[in-house]
């Protein structure tokens, strides 16, 4: 499973959903996190459709499986937390 965080330099709310983002990537050793420039890699941003930032893309076996826009710390924890019973129940 893979949370791809889209985020840019100048965004407030990104930055302020930095420390929240490394404590889960701490604390769900299983899933992995990749944070993704959306001036640096516009076009990847637009094959996500991603028109806000943050947006947190969950995928899981190469599709995506959920998402969360803005920093809403708890909505992103406990989306991790459901799709990794998810995966653990496969």
């Amino acid at each position: 499973e893979m949370v791809i965080d889209f985020a840019a330099s100048w965004c407030g709310p990104c930055r302020m959903m930095e420390p929240a983002v490394r404590a889960m990537a701490t604390e769900f050793t299983d899933v992995e996190f990749a944070k993704i420039d959306v001036d640096e890699l516009s076009d990847v941003a637009r094959e996500f459709g991603v028109q806000a930032m943050p947006t947190f893309v969950l995928v899981k076996k190469g599709k995506e499986v959920d998402r969360i826009v803005g920093s809403v710390k708890d909505e992103l924890k406990m989306k991790i937390q459901k799709h990794r019973a998810l995966m653990a129940s496969d």
